[in-house]
């Protein structure tokens, strides 16, 4: 994995200043350059729109001031990570953002560590990255943890299967629980048969063993928080084999899991008075002759059968088993993540995750934290009707429904029926992966909801929900 970690440098450092500039002030900062920098930036074609630089030199030739421009910030596509652009576009060194009405320092400061973040592993390191100087006021600390916390979420999403397995999982989140003192118990193999027939049953093709992995932390009276992330480390779709084309990116189908692990990450580290749980199935879908098969019926942990209808949608089945564990200990909430179904990236795009709960206060909250700490989702319907897609001639339920129609509702309701004491439940279905490099959002495996999921659990603490 990639440890070094993105850092701010400590307020009055040395540093060239940047100033964000919009439409309509930028006629006064203009004005209030020096003359060879003003001369600099009209011959150089700058223009406040969104995401344009500009380095404008002093009378030697030395890198003096930066422009960044904010376009219109009123704008409904206004992106408000767009500092998180200037450590791919500025040299190395030392940067300070100078104060800018509507440029909110914190936000600024983890767009840039977000968009400073790269994956090395396979490759020789790049040139060094530009630096920022922590702004006066901000809570440092605190922005670093999270940027550090979607750092190694993004690790695990973009590290190839080849490297990255059930046991590294595993190995991620005893990691993180030697870090802040949790407990993590672990259900391997053929012990899964009994407790988690689901997860064993999806990861039994693999010479990896599958596995089902426990972590709780916190105190024991406080309210109870409970993360489940879909750990299915390679895809293949199974016997319901996936065509060439469909698996490129299927090293990303763990990632629920990264995004459940940094979010344990955050919660833990800014120390938040909750009892977390944090639930882990991790398996590879593998085609062998362990592998389980279409028509097949297998009875879950909660004691419903399941009838096999596509193996290639094996998420919700490991989800299935870990959600019936974590219901049974009726959290005050409960949370999934998963890279569930193509049909919520259809509806929604790449960027933008889906998001089911069924109740109405706390898919406010979900919208407004999402919102606020520009990690956004979409709410879809749990519509109950479409649930009868989900009967079988011969088991409790179908894991598939029966047409081409609502693949995510129908998902998600699969998911409900392995929760039922469980009324705050939200399940997120997330792309987990950016198609291409946008302001704090660099191509490749990311932590979709992860922030979210922490600036929720911070605000309903702290305000005793």
């Amino acid at each position: 994995m990639t440890h070094d970690r993105p850092a701010l440098l400590a307020p009055g450092t040395d540093a060239v200043p940047i100033r964000a500039v919009t439409s309509a002030d930028w006629a006064e900062v203009e004005a209030g350059l020096a003359p060879l920098q003003r001369a600099f930036a009209k011959a150089s074609g700058f223009a406040p729109k969104a995401g344009r630089t500009a380095l404008l030199p002093d009378a030697d030739g030395t890198l003096a001031r930066v422009l960044l421009g904010l376009g219109d910030r009123q704008a409904p596509a206004h992106d408000r990570f767009l500092p998180g652009k200037l450590p791919a576009a500025l040299p190395g060194g030392a940067y300070r953002l100078e104060p800018a009405e509507g440029l909110d320092p914190a936000e600024a400061a983890l767009a840039w560590l977000l968009g400073s973040y790269r994956f090395e592993r396979y490759r020789k390191p790049g040139e060094p990255r530009p630096r920022l100087v922590a702004p006066e006021g901000i809570d440092a600390a605190s922005v670093e943890r999270i940027a550090a916390a979607v750092a190694s979420g993004r690790d695990l999403v973009n590290t190839p299967a080849n490297d990255l397995g059930p046991a590294e999982i595993e190995a991620a989140i005893r990691s993180l629980a030697e870090r802040f003192g949790a407990a993590v118990s672990v259900t391997v193999g053929d012990a899964l048969r009994e407790g988690f027939p689901l997860v064993y049953a999806v990861g039994a093709a693999s010479p990896r063993a599958p596995r089902l992995i426990d972590l709780t932390w916190g105190d024991e009276g406080a309210p109870r928080v409970t993360l489940v992330g879909k750990g299915v480390v390679f895809d293949t779709g199974g016997l319901d084999i996936k065509p060439s084309a469909g698996m490129l990116l299927m090293k990303k189908d763990m990632g629920g899991a990264a995004a459940a692990i940094a979010a344990a990450e955050m919660i833990m580290g800014e120390g938040l008075p909750v009892r977390l749980r944090l639930i882990v199935p991790s398996v590879e879908n593998a085609v062998a002759g362990e592998a389980f098969r279409p028509g097949d019926v297998i009875r879950a942990r909660s004691g419903l059968t399941v009838e096999i209808g596509n193996t290639d949608a094996e998420g919700r089945l490991i989800l299935a088993d870990a959600l019936a564990l974590a219901d049974a200990d009726a959290p005050d909430l409960l949370i999934d993540f998963a890279t569930l179904t193509g049909a919520a990236r259809v509806a929604l795009g790449p960027d933008l995750p889906a998001y089911f709960t069924e109740d109405e206060g706390l898919a406010a909250r979900v919208a407004e934290a999402g919102a606020r700490v520009n990690d956004p989702v979409w709410r879809l319907p749990l519509h109950a009707p479409y649930a009868s897609g989900l009967e079988s001639k011969v088991a409790d339920l179908n894991n598939v429904s029966g047409g081409p129609f609502a693949g995510a509702i129908t998902a998600a309701l699969f998911l409900r029926r392995f929760a039922p004491r469980t009324t705050a439940h939200v399940h997120f279905d997330l792309y987990g992966w950016n198609p291409s490099t946008k302001p704090g959002r660099p191509e490749g495996g990311e932590v979709q909801t992860a922030r979210l999921a922490h600036a929720l659990v911070a605000r309903l603490v702290a305000g005793g929900a």
